[in-house]
């Protein structure tokens, strides 16, 4: 064969014919011979594949540990940035109608309240 040539897809060698069905039913696929121990695989191999399958869901539980971790994480940062912006506002909303010192002496006594609660 030269270097030029496409190679051919059909086969060099002689090819099987199975010829007509007994049934005449060309339509339906050849049936194969019944071989029921065929799938059946030695214990050690299925020991190992399921060893294989923990160490592989532990691993994956894992990462959805971390991942869980780290979503909450930024959700508790969300939360804790939200009531310092609520606290702020409402601070600045009472400096407006109280002198700048009561809100001052306000925020310590509230803040000496939120650490003998907590």
């Amino acid at each position: 064969m030269s270097d030029n040539e496409a190679p051919s897809l059909v086969p060099a060698g002689p090819t099987k014919t199975l010829g007509m069905r007994k049934n005449g039913k060309q339509w339906h696929e050849q049936k194969k011979a019944f071989r029921p121990t065929k799938g059946l695989t030695t214990f050690e191999k299925r020991a190992k594949e399921r060893a294989v399958m923990a160490q592989m869901k532990e691993k994956e539980k894992e990462m959805k540990e971390e991942k869980e971790a780290t979503r909450k994480e930024k959700i508790d940062k969300i939360r804790e940035k939200r009531a310092k912006k609520e606290e702020k506002a409402r601070y600045e909303k009472m400096a407006e109608t109280m002198h700048r010192k009561r809100v001052e002496r306000l925020k310590r006594k509230e803040k000496r309240n939120k650490l003998i609660n907590s």
